[in-house]
């Protein structure tokens, strides 16, 4: 029979090797390329009736005062922009003459380039097809809630898998060792996107959270199934050590991991090739982090849960600093 078990540290090694390259991404300023939900500013998008591209529409915002603007194509002749916060339309009546916003003087010089705007049926128009803008004072808080979320779901979920598994001994070590791989996954989708946000301009944004979020549940819910299998090979008494009891459980519940795993990655591939523009980095959070999330599952989790129940740990850490196991009562009598 395969013993996965026995290779754990293997595993370890592997994992460290994919997350060395983000966390070295991580050091390196800027860290992660933040979407205006976490830096401030606005986004909106627009059509042309002419062939137009990036470079073109980039120069016309050079010549209005946005030169920092960050132009994306998002379809025929549709583009994406990012810029500072723009001041949008006031709903206080005005004294006097109305003059207009930032946004309105932007949308009225932008719409007189290259044919005009037109919607997403070719129907002419003057405005945006989709205007976007977030304070300085909200980002903050959203980068707050964001990660005061992360930190109360990993809380929340090993205090349930430690109920769930009450009466297993050292029933904590279940629910710790589920957040060492969702920690694991977290790492490993944020340094990814470190690298792309250096490489390609990939930005983190509400989709991105969204995305993390459902990534922390797929990770635990995988790990629970392991778990489950193994609390219950460890209850018939028919396994002699913990070990074997948990190689065991792992090949029972491998195949079905990786067949529900890889259905979910189809249909995800399937949406990243055929649908829109708006949903791809939540797109691409999922596939990462169900890709990793099983893998940690079965490789990271229950291997932890080993490592831990066998007191790896400390044996490692006396070698690494060179100290002596401490004798037994025993044995220390007996000199």
């Amino acid at each position: 029979m395969l013993n996965l078990v026995s290779k754990r540290n293997w595993f370890y090694l592997a994992s460290i090797l994919f997350l060395v390259p983000g966390a070295i991404s991580l050091l390196i300023a800027p860290r992660l390329k933040a979407g205006i939900e976490f830096t401030s500013g606005t986004t909106f998008s627009f059509r042309y009736a002419e062939q137009t591209t990036n470079s073109q529409v980039s120069d016309v915002l050079s010549t209005l005062g946005y030169g920092d603007a960050r132009v994306q194509s998002t379809g025929n002749n549709q583009f994406l922009v990012t810029t500072k916060e723009l001041e949008g339309t006031s709903n206080i009546p005005p004294v006097g003459p109305a003059l207009p916003s930032e946004r309105e003087a932007l949308e009225s010089e932008l719409g007189k380039e290259f044919g005009g705007f037109v919607d997403l049926n070719g129907t002419p128009t003057t405005q945006f097809i989709e205007f976007s803008s977030v304070s300085a004072s909200v980002s903050r808080e959203i980068g707050q809630n964001a990660g005061i979320a992360v930190i109360v779901a990993a809380l929340f979920i090993t205090g349930y898998i430690a109920y769930a598994f009450r009466n297993v001994p050292n029933s904590l070590r279940y629910g710790v060792s589920a957040v060492v791989a969702l920690l694991h996954d977290v790492v490993l989708v944020i340094g990814i996107f470190s690298i792309l946000g250096k490489v390609f301009d990939t930005e983190i944004n509400t989709y991105f959270i969204t995305g993390m979020l459902t990534v922390v549940g797929f990770s635990v819910h995988d790990s629970i199934v392991v778990f489950d299998r193994i609390r219950e090979n460890v209850a018939t008494g028919r396994i002699r050590s913990f070990p074997d009891a948990v190689n065991h459980s792992l090949l029972q519940t491998m195949g079905r991991s990786f067949n529900t795993s890889l259905t979910l990655i189809f249909s995800i591939l399937a949406l990243l090739l055929l649908g829109g523009e708006s949903i791809r980095d939540f797109l691409l959070v999922l596939l990462i982090g169900v890709t990793t999330g099983t893998y940690s599952s079965v490789f990271i989790a229950s291997m932890f849960l080993v490592t831990w129940q066998q007191g790896d740990i400390p044996r490692t850490w006396r070698r690494l600093t060179g100290q002596a196991a401490r004798p037994r009562p025993a044995e220390a009598a007996a000199e």
